[in-house]
């Protein structure tokens, strides 16, 4: 079992309107308080994983490229002298393109740092407006560019099948990003998530969604375009060369362990009782700091996951990337064979359907699977 790290940077300089996560705009923060804050939650959460070696390390967000290289440094200096880092431990940053931020990436290298992940979204100027991102396309481009220079490992964001955005559009932009990028790209099909600017607007009718026909034909181009160019999905929105997949997230879609630190974060760690448990850290910045300042620095809530929810869990994460589940790992994780999970004919039904691939030891997924996560999941728990 690998095992991860997340550590979560829960600010940004505005919310953008598709926007769920856990990222709050704050006039002014002391950047000294969170470092130690993180600092000491690192240390804690080393009690319980003394015993491991990290393989990953992921600063998300919010917007991490908000922090100065001096406390991304001193984090992953702390990281080192707990669990020791590898040279081939994966450290990926997100970053947001803007040229304030741009100018810290040589100095989030020199701190360790060895995968960039830029939240580009868009390559054109009014779809970066709908967006609500701070940058403009040359910017978008430039820190591309100098991603290219310093990281031995980068990628970038695009969404697409945005409202209005046809499909020759969205040829002609995927062309252009493919010329920028290195080994992998990450593209979503805009959502409307609950609770976004986004929702209140469609639910006014101010913002209209492809239809479904039309996100099927997006979808399918954005497939053949990549498999063209030789970086297929692994997974749902993910891309990569052979060999380029995001491990850490490779950590989350195979169910195997790692640390929440930060804000909101979660966990999915092993105890010694070989019990999985569930980790999650208080949501608001100033409520996760003022506990730890007080002299608690364990998560919110730490619960042992059920086995049904394991199996829910794990076939939630696993049918999302082309490589599926390793049967065996199924039954180590769950403590129950697949086929006693699963009756055989809906299995059958998946197959014959063209969605996945059932071997004696694994359950791989096909592209018209990937399209169809959710579906999947509603026929097999239903």
């Amino acid at each position: 079992m690998k095992l991860g790290l997340y550590i979560h940077w829960p600010f940004c300089k505005s919310k953008c309107p598709y926007c769920d996560f856990n990222s709050h705009v704050r006039e002014s923060i002391d950047e000294g308080r969170w470092a130690e804050a993180l600092l000491c939650q690192l240390r804690d959460a080393y009690e319980a994983t003394s015993h491991r070696n990290l393989s990953t390390i992921f600063f998300g967000g919010g917007t991490p490229s908000l922090m100065v290289p001096q406390t991304v440094s001193r984090v992953l200096n702390q990281v080192n002298d707990l669990w020791g880092i590898c040279v081939d431990t994966e450290i990926t940053m997100e970053a947001n393109p803007t040229s304030v931020e741009v100018k810290n990436l040589q100095g989030y290298a020199a701190a360790g740092v060895n995968r960039l992940s830029l939240g580009v979204q868009s390559l054109r100027p009014e779809a970066l407006k709908f967006l609500g991102r701070e940058h403009s396309a040359s910017e978008a481009m430039a820190a591309i560019q100098q991603a290219r220079g310093i990281f031995p490992r980068y990628s970038f964001d695009l969404i697409y099948a945005r409202p209005g955005q046809t499909l020759k559009e969205w040829e002609a932009e995927l062309q252009e990003a493919l010329d920028l990028a290195g080994e992998h790209l990450s593209l979503y099909q805009l959502t409307i998530e609950p609770g976004t600017a986004f929702a209140q607007q469609y639910a006014r009718g101010d913002v209209k969604m492809p239809s479904d026909e039309l996100s099927d034909d997006f979808f399918e181009l954005t497939q053949s375009l990549m498999d063209h160019h030789g970086m297929p999905a692994y997974e749902v929105s993910n891309h990569a060369a052979p060999g380029k997949e995001c491990c850490h997230n490779m950590i989350y879609w195979q169910y195997q362990e790692y640390i929440g630190v930060g804000p909101g974060a979660h966990g999915r760690l092993m105890d010694t009782r070989g019990r999985r448990l569930a980790t999650v850290q208080l949501k608001t910045p100033e409520a996760w700091l003022a506990k730890i300042e007080e002299g608690d620095a364990t998560p919110e809530q730490m619960n042992q996951i059920e086995q049904a929810d394991l199996v829910y869990e794990m076939m939630m994460m696993g049918l999302r990337i082309r490589s599926g589940i390793d049967l065996a790992s199924f039954q180590q994780i769950t403590g129950m064979s697949f086929e006693a999970a699963f009756p055989r004919e809906k299995m059958t039904s998946l197959c014959d359907e063209g969605y996945c691939r059932l071997s004696a030891d694994k359950l791989e997924m096909t592209i018209a699977g990937l399209k169809n996560v959710n579906s999947i999941l509603r026929f097999l728990f239903d």
